[in-house]
């Protein structure tokens, strides 16, 4: 291995265009996994829909074709997740995994929430943003790591992207027809996705949170400073989470994801005008933006995902009057 820097002079504007292609890298990874969690999940919805006579709308929705819609999303989040800073990324991270282990605490044993993959698309991507930062801080040929990171990433996403545009297209005739390995084998298999995704995203929140709270500890000289920054800092994360529990409890919908965002990055916001510096003010918006723009991407397949335990309900109460 070789450290590109190496090849030129060592001048200070080099060093900051090297410091901007890290943080495109680092970015351009967060925003492959993005995409990797929605095509897996869109696999996964499809088929459920497909299996399901009053879903049929929403799978027409779900294979209609957006061939520049998902290079752009690729694109923008790559962008977004470069000029957030590390400290803000950390912090969402960790906001998040709070939520997330309330929210599976609250659905009991072997219960998974698909809606909850949504809503972390934006926090996933800072949270393999935050892991590469930790990981790669001081490497010696750190851009090189970065950019075969990109690759590998960018290659998985295109798979994946190429398997929910194969389901999409042919999944029924093949899974009918029986000729089609791949349909085939999600037949079976296709209901362990969730599965897959939960084991992957723990894997990764857990790698990412313990990089976020070295990343959020660097910062401070003494013991003191630290405490004066967690302490308002875990009192602000309960008290969002037990409100967005009762939130999510009483409404459901894109309506309710987009207060639930809006709710947090508020309440991020006025934590960080008390302990925070402005730039983190800024990449607070950053991440505002982030969030929305992920939300807006996904919104066929959130409203699936809304619909969902609505359908899983009805066919219960159906079969136990059957059973009656």
């Amino acid at each position: 291995m070789f450290s590109l820097g190496s090849w030129l002079p060592a001048l200070p504007g080099l060093a900051w265009g090297w410091a901007l292609l890290d943080a495109l890298l680092q970015g351009l990874v967060g925003a492959c996994a993005v995409s990797v969690l929605c095509s897996l999940l869109k696999v996964y919805l499809y088929i459920q829909c497909a299996n399901n006579p009053e879903r049929q709308a929403e799978k027409e929705v779900m294979a209609a074709r957006r061939p520049l819609l998902e290079p752009l999303q690729v694109l923008v989040l790559t962008a977004l997740l470069a000029l957030v800073g590390s400290r803000v990324a950390a912090l969402v991270v960790l906001e998040f995994s709070l939520r997330a282990v309330c929210t599976i605490l609250s659905l009991g044993k072997g219960a998974h929430s698909s809606q909850l993959y949504l809503l972390c698309q934006y926090s996933l991507g800072c949270g393999v943003s935050c892991g590469l930062t930790f990981l790669l801080e001081g490497a010696p040929h750190r851009t090189c790591n970065l950019a075969l990171a990109a690759g590998l990433a960018g290659l998985l996403a295109l798979h994946a992207r190429r398997l929910a545009r194969h389901v999409c297209a042919l999944y029924e005739l093949h899974s009918r027809q029986r000729y089609c390995g791949l349909c085939l084998l999600l037949l079976p298999a296709g209901h362990g996705i969730p599965r897959l995704l939960r084991n992957a995203l723990g894997l990764t929140f857990a790698v990412a949170d313990l990089a976020a709270v070295e990343l959020i500890n660097r910062d401070f000289l003494s013991t003191g400073e630290a405490v004066r920054f967690w302490t308002p800092l875990c009192i602000c994360y309960t008290l969002l989470v037990v409100y967005m529990q009762e939130e999510s409890r009483q409404s459901t919908g894109r309506g309710a994801a987009f207060r639930t965002v809006l709710v947090r990055m508020g309440g991020l916001f006025i934590l960080l005008l008390t302990v925070g510096r402005w730039t983190d003010i800024l990449h607070v918006l950053v991440s505002l933006l982030g969030e929305l723009w992920c939300l807006l991407h996904s919104g066929a397949l959130l409203e699936s995902c809304c619909r969902q335990p609505r359908l899983d309900r009805r066919a219960g109460s159906g079969s136990g009057e059957t059973s009656r």
